[in-house]
């Protein structure tokens, strides 16, 4: 699907890892969705040299990258809830329905010689809002393709088929745009989705279970995947290495159109030819990343890739020549799989089913928020000094970043199991209609020997965030005046609907959490949860 599902390992790996490919659905997909990634590939060189001929501004020519990615940032959020609420694939078909025609009237409009630098970032901008609701729903639909078991040769293949797609379309593009004109990678853009769309037409999923409670309403879910992303220590360590490479790392993608024009003194052809070596360069990174990040682990494999970046800004800034830009363009191809495959891999074992899609689109955001950004800083910076300072100051601040980052640590969520444990007894409730009412006060004694306090205070702190990540707010241990060995646990959360939801959400590395907690517990029996609920009636605000 995209290049944010294409890192996603979950399961271990089968004896073949061509072992997808005998599930129907999953080569259907898969094909289909090669096709359409060419196109892309296509629609992205078509638009960004089009650009340089509409405008050679810098800043201008760095907008088509910001426009591209900006909506993943602004829509990543909607996206990521709507994709966890509604049948995905009917999200699918409207989303690459809609999409098509855009890219439909963008390549008339091309073909017309109507296009202006405005209209072309708008086009630009719509169809990248395509890709953010896109996206979460394609992430979440690869389980329901294979077995478990085929789960990690399936997103490794899906990250091979987004590289041979990025290795055909540039050159292809280019190819085009010198034989048959600049319109021509729009139209066969348009074509590809006719492959994407008549694939999801005859793909019927399984049906999904009768839910026990009702759906989330779009705006409490979002909001459940801010709470969950906030606190989860493994995720948001995640988000801080993303945001320090993608930053520097846009630099490259916003001034590569302007790098074969004007540094190199190129056409179409050479920037396809450029294009084309980063997906040759992704393939072959995604053949060597295994063993690479099992002798290096993640986090020496993203300093390696952020360093492999970094030497390809400096050799376009100093060395101004065509054979050793295409090398370097393959070398940033390895990098960029390198880094992007580990920090997905860090993201997707960082979060549980329940929240996959929102945690990924909050992942989404930060990647292209800072992508977005970066375009457009570097194109200021190159628009005021010249594109050679700008690269130059990119890759140094690449380079900084690696140290002042390197606390955050990768892959944390790879020793965590957040299946849903179901350990949370159903909660006895006498009141008639509780689940339209809220907010609910949750509170838990326990009597803890003096001896025992320290490391009950410092794994309550784990509780606590564990608590929040499944719904709790308000959260607070008291301790008993007057009886010092006494704590009470109260936390609040929004409604009696979610606290079912929260039952359910329940992980088994918070049930290990509990059980430290509990085994320090000296009362009679385990501490017992009592539920309060506010007198007035409320609708379900989740």
């Amino acid at each position: 699907m995209t290049d944010r599902t294409s890192a996603e390992s979950a399961a271990a790996q089968p004896t073949s890892p061509w072992a997808p490919f005998g599930h129907t659905p999953f080569a259907v997909l898969w094909v289909a969705t090669v096709v359409s990634n060419v196109g892309t590939w296509m629609n992205d060189v078509g638009a960004g040299w089009l650009m340089t001929e509409l405008s050679p501004s810098p800043l201008v020519v760095a907008g088509v990258q910001a426009a591209t990615t900006l909506p993943v940032f602004l829509f990543a959020l909607l996206a990521g809830a709507v994709a966890d609420i509604v049948d995905r694939r009917r999200m699918l078909l409207v989303v690459n329905g809609l999409t098509f025609i855009v890219v439909s009237a963008l390549a008339a409009l091309v073909a017309l010689d109507a296009m202006t630098p405005g209209l072309l970032l708008v086009f630009t901008f719509l169809i990248g809002t395509g890709a953010a609701f896109l996206a979460p729903a394609w992430q979440a639909i690869v389980p329901k393709l294979v077995p478990r078991e085929a789960l990690g040769s399936a997103i490794a293949l899906n990250s091979m088929g987004i590289n041979v797609s990025r290795a055909i379309g540039p050159a292809l593009a280019g190819f085009l745009i010198v034989t048959v004109g600049l319109w021509s990678p729009f139209a066969v853009n348009a074509a590809s989705f006719l492959a994407i769309l008549a694939a999801l037409w005859w793909w019927r999923p399984p049906p999904e279970p009768a839910r026990r409670l009702p759906r989330e309403h779009v705006g409490g879910a979002i909001i459940a995947g801010l709470r969950y992303a906030a606190n989860s220590g493994p995720l948001r360590a995640t988000l801080l290495r993303a945001a320090a490479f993608f930053a520097f790392a846009s630099a490259y993608w916003a001034m590569l159109p302007l790098i074969a024009r004007q540094v190199l003194d190129g056409g179409p052809t050479l920037y396809g030819m450029l294009l084309a070596s980063v997906g040759a360069g992704a393939v072959a990174g995604a053949l060597i990343l295994p063993a690479l990040r099992k002798r290096l682990g993640p986090d020496l494999t993203v300093g390696v890739g952020t360093l492999g970046t970094a030497l390809v800004l400096l050799a376009f800034a100093v060395v101004p020549n065509p054979v050793i830009a295409v090398g370097a363009s393959g070398l940033a191809g390895i990098s960029w799989i390198a880094v992007l495959s580990s920090l997905h891999v860090s993201a997707q074992t960082a979060l549980p089913d329940w929240v996959r899609a929102r945690g990924l689109s909050i992942f989404l955001t930060v990647f292209f928020g800072a992508m977005s950004g970066g375009s457009l800083i570097w194109g200021q910076v190159a628009n005021l000094w010249g594109i050679p300072v700008a690269l130059v100051v990119a890759a140094a601040g690449a380079l900084l970043l690696i140290p002042a980052t390197w606390h955050a640590k990768l892959g944390q969520g790879e020793a965590l199991d957040l299946a849903p444990s179901g350990h949370w007894p159903e909660p006895a409730v006498t009141l008639p209609h509780p689940d339209d009412r809220g907010p609910v006060m949750i509170q838990i004694r326990y009597e803890i020997a003096e001896e025992d306090q320290k490391s009950f205070r410092r794994l309550m702190g784990d509780l606590a965030r564990a608590r929040r990540r499944g719904g709790a707010y308000g959260w607070t241990l008291m301790q008993d005046a007057e009886e010092p060995e006494r704590f009470v646990e109260t936390w609040f959360e929004t409604s009696w609907i979610n606290h079912l939801r929260h039952h359910e959400r329940v992980s088994r590395a918070d049930r290990d959490i509990q059980a430290e907690v509990q085994a320090l517990h000296r009362g009679a029996g385990a501490p017992a949860a009592r539920h309060f609920l506010a007198l007035h009636s409320k609708q379900d605000v989740s």
